[in-house]
């Protein structure tokens, strides 16, 4: 008798698989993120023909011509250039500003700082569109348009209240005691956040920057409306202008547009756990 109560008492071991449902539900989004983005690429691999016979079939035979033709374009590499020149350069800068302007909010006591911080936070409320015209005033003021500074410093100065939001918890976490104990081995507030402070924020310095790089890397409305000229303009101003000029060749269309994506796209798969964790940490901090 008890050996059956037993027997009725133990627990049951719980499917490793999980509710199937879930698992259907993934995969529709994943197909519903994917799918544009796979019919872009293999759009690219086919001729205009096939896309008109059979919009939603795979290349037969594949093309490889219109992906060369891109490649082998001074114009894609001109702009892909461009784009790399605006994206890198304004990560360091989010990066660099923002971590600085994070370690004196974390650490530092001062009148406004509370402020300062809902101001920085209120930014993100803030979207880009609102403030464009404005904006683009302010940069042909300054003889910024048709350059890539003016796409520059804008970017930077919109990227730091995500930046700052990021970065303030994890300078925050570090417990006070390291900093009174490196005080005390006589290593100052600046050195304090060089040798400590910056290591420490490691995962967070990487989140923001690949948010940074992305954000400006996939940039539009910006670049729209301060550059003119197709020598300064970006990737994404390029796809446009390049699907104008070539409106009625589909297929060399979708390959300029996923070769313009792919770096974006890779970048991200890369360092997706970087982003998770990041943002992990900021929560927890």
């Amino acid at each position: 008798m008890a050996r059956g109560t037993l027997a009725r008492r133990r627990p049951r071991k719980k499917s490793g698989w999980g509710n199937p449902i879930v698992y259907l539900a993934a995969l529709l989004l994943i197909g519903l993120m994917l799918g544009p983005v796979l019919y872009i690429i293999l759009g690219g691999f086919r001729t205009n023909s096939q896309i008109t016979v059979d919009p939603a079939g795979l290349p037969n035979p594949w093309v490889f011509s219109n992906y060369t033709e891109v490649m082998t374009s001074e114009t894609f590499w001109r702009q892909a250039t461009n784009s790399t020149i605006v994206a890198v350069t304004t990560t360091v800068g989010i990066v660099v500003l923002g971590v600085m302007a994070s370690y004196v909010l974390a650490r530092y006591r001062f009148r406004g700082r509370g402020a300062m911080y809902a101001l920085f936070a209120a930014g993100l409320m803030f979207p880009i569109t609102v403030a464009i015209t404005p904006l683009y005033i302010l940069v042909k003021d300054l003889g910024l348009v048709d350059t890539l500074p003016g796409v520059i410093l804008p970017q930077i100065a919109f990227g730091l209240p995500t930046t700052i939001i990021i970065l303030v918890p994890f300078l925050q976490a570090i417990p006070k005691e390291i900093e009174e104990a490196a005080a005390i081995d006589r290593c100052s507030r600046l050195g304090f956040f060089w040798r400590m402070a910056l290591p420490l924020s490691v995962p967070g310095l990487i989140t923001t920057g690949i948010l940074a790089f992305i954000g400006s890397w996939n940039s539009y409305l910006l670049p729209l409306f301060i550059l003119n000229s197709e020598d300064t303009f970006t990737l994404p101003l390029g796809v446009r202008a390049f699907a104008s000029q070539y409106s009625v060749d589909t297929a060399k269309v979708l390959a300029f547009t996923s070769l313009s994506m792919i770096p974006a796209l890779v970048f991200f798969s890369l360092f997706q756990r970087r982003i998770v964790g990041g943002l992990t940490g900021a929560l927890k901090g």
